[in-house]
């Protein structure tokens, strides 16, 4: 029996609601990277359910995360992190010296229609592109 190797990093999410960004930004990293990296999003004050904008429009990217449900964020989860990417709650995120925080500054897609959120998307998949290469620059260094 094989076992696959250990992913090269872990990523956490953070945005308010865990309904928009965050988990756009987990989507595309889930997509994008496979099992290289292990990949969690939270929120500060978790919303009911995924925004339906968001979930519109990253399935026009044959990207689906409506299945995924808005966590509460929890210390566990940060410290299990190497990367902790806020997205406007970065106050509410506890700090671990070690980790790598990222603060990215994205408009929020709450109450926005399909086309409103697509924009945040498309610049979403590019800091996601930009952490990925980051993530195979610092594994090929450590190895």
């Amino acid at each position: 029996m094989t076992t696959s190797p250990a992913p090269a990093a872990s990523v956490l999410f953070v945005c308010v609601h865990n309904a928009g960004r965050s988990q756009m930004a987990a989507g595309f990293l889930r997509h994008l990277a496979g099992d290289r990296v292990e990949v969690r999003s939270a929120g500060s004050v978790p919303g009911d359910r995924i925004n339906p904008s968001a979930v519109a429009a990253m399935a026009e990217l044959g990207i689906d995360i409506s299945a995924q449900r808005p966590k509460v964020l929890t210390t566990e989860a940060v410290q299990a992190s190497d990367y902790v990417i806020t997205m406007g709650c970065g106050d509410a995120c506890p700090y671990f010296p070690g980790k790598k925080y990222l603060d990215w500054k994205l408009d929020d897609p709450a109450g926005q229609g399909v086309e409103a959120v697509r924009p945040i998307r498309d610049e979403i998949r590019t800091l996601i592109e930009g952490l990925i290469a980051e993530i195979d620059a610092r594994t090929v260094r450590e190895s």
